[in-house]
């Protein structure tokens, strides 16, 4: 019976001219291969080399595919999402914090980050992008309150650096790997300010005093090594003289000097020496 059914189905039809298969000229094995066409091209997918889909079957986590051309059995018993995996940028509004000195200022910051596991990113958490932000800014608000105004103003990359450790260190059970956190604006009253400045103006005038009393000191002691040096040597003494008159002759001015010759002075002093008064003993 079987043969006699599959020999009607295989025995030759003339359709316009040419012998083809009884089967082949069948309306249901043609409305049939229609139907499974488009089950089958309906569950094709693609993923674009940013993003990965999450395969879901029957609300269970199946697979992660992509990127490019995939495919899941369609009519709701597989769903896909996708997951954008490029560098994601977002701002942390400004936010006012206390240091450990109790200085109220305002900071915000600029962090980013990436999803490197997609599944983790939409199972274990709601909104991974809103989640993020919010554990930066409650970081944020902590690490400026363990440290003074100082550190905050001064060492702003140790700080950041520290907020990016924490937040990583949270962000990281979702799937979401930070890779840098920066501080980009820092707010202090404007009271603060004006001490601040005053504070910096009185160390560069304490620098300033230094500088000037160190070179005051430097040239003491050149002035007394040279004043040794003319000691030694009194024809060092003339050749001073001579440097004077060169100096005083470059410039146009209308100043007179009277040079008066070493040996005049050498005489003076004798005279001096010779009529000077001798102490007289006391009485006994």
């Amino acid at each position: 019976m079987l043969q006699s059914i599959f020999q009607s189905w295989i025995t030759p039809v003339d359709v316009f001219g040419v012998a083809v298969p009884a089967f082949v000229l069948w309306k249901e094995l043609w409305f049939t291969l229609l139907v499974l066409s488009v089950i089958v091209i309906s569950g094709f997918r693609i993923a674009q080399q940013y993003e990965r889909s999450l395969v879901f079957r029957f609300g269970r986590y199946s697979r992660t595919a992509g990127p490019g051309l995939f495919w899941i059995v369609p009519f709701g018993i597989e769903f896909a999402r996708k997951v954008d995996i490029r560098v994601l940028t977002d701002g942390v509004e400004k936010q006012e914090a206390m240091t450990r000195d109790s200085v109220p200022i305002q900071v915000n910051a600029v962090i980013w980050y990436r999803i490197v596991k997609p599944n983790l990113a939409v199972i274990e958490v709601q909104d991974v992008r809103d989640a993020v932000i919010q554990v930066a800014l409650t970081t944020l608000r902590n690490v400026i309150g363990q440290h003074p105004l100082d550190d905050v103003l001064k060492e702003r990359e140790k700080m950041a650096l520290l907020i990016k450790t924490r937040v990583d260190q949270v962000t990281e059970a979702w799937g979401v790997e930070v890779q840098n956190v920066e501080m980009k604006n820092i707010e202090i009253p404007a009271s603060m300010q004006r001490a601040m400045a005053q504070e910096a103006e009185a160390l560069r005038e304490k620098r300033a005093r230094i500088i000037k009393a160190e070179a005051e000191f430097e040239a003491a002691k050149l002035l007394q090594e040279a004043g040794r040096e003319i000691m030694r040597t009194p024809a060092s003494l003339e050749l001073r003289r001579m440097q004077m008159l060169t100096e005083i002759g470059a410039e146009q001015n209308t100043m007179t000097v009277v040079m008066m010759p070493s040996e005049f002075v050498e005489a003076a002093k004798a005279i001096g020496q010779g009529f000077s008064v001798k102490q007289i003993p006391p009485a006994e």
